[in-house]
């Protein structure tokens, strides 16, 4: 998701604390897969009050053949990489535009530095701004509402591209501004 500010993160704070005060039951963050059909509906339109872009990358794992599947961090560098060669000129139109990539975190701290490696070095090959103008961080979906308006999002495109169910990705779907399947052509599994 692409967003110039934070009043997003702050709507959805006040819509689960409005909730919470209507009694309804929620668990302690919003995940588009364990929330009932009601608090989806809600934050839907608490996302669609906003001004944000949507890009995602389409990435069928059985298609990654064994080296980019080696681990966690390698495969989703390689999807950081293609999404971010694509669209980084979208992202970020002026050479003076600062940057800042939030992606959720794992549990282990290797894992986290192994990611956190990844993505920096995924901008440093695709950003066009000074190094000095990005920064990348990492936290838990359930510390930050943004990481959670962004796991609606892409819950809404999985949906849409693993079962044929578009009733979320018709809520998103004026927000996106890149889907793509990077396997889309190739036929081959490799397991």
């Amino acid at each position: 998701m692409k967003m110039d500010n934070c009043e997003l993160g702050h709507d959805l704070l006040r819509l689960r604390r409005d909730l919470l005060w209507d009694n309804v039951p929620i668990p302690d963050y919003f995940h588009a897969t364990k929330d009932t059909p009601y608090v989806r509906d809600r934050v839907y339109e608490v996302l669609n009050q906003h001004d944000f872009e949507i890009y995602a990358q389409i990435l069928e794992k059985s298609k990654a053949q064994r080296q980019i599947r080696e681990s966690q961090h390698r495969f989703y560098k390689h999807a950081w990489y293609y999404l971010f060669r694509h669209t980084m000129r979208r992202i970020i139109p002026r050479l003076d535009d600062q940057l800042m990539v939030t992606t959720a975190s794992i549990g282990v701290k290797k894992g986290q530095a192994d990611f956190s490696d990844a993505i920096r070095d995924v901008l440093e090959q695709t950003q066009k701004i000074d190094a000095g103008s990005w920064r990348a961080s990492f936290c838990s979906s359930a510390s930050d509402p943004l990481l959670q308006a962004a796991d609606y999002c892409t819950w809404a495109i999985q949906r849409k591209w693993e079962r044929g169910d578009e009733r979320a990705y018709d809520r998103v779907r004026q927000k996106i501004k890149y889907e793509f399947d990077l396997w889309g052509r190739g036929d081959k599994h490799y397991y």
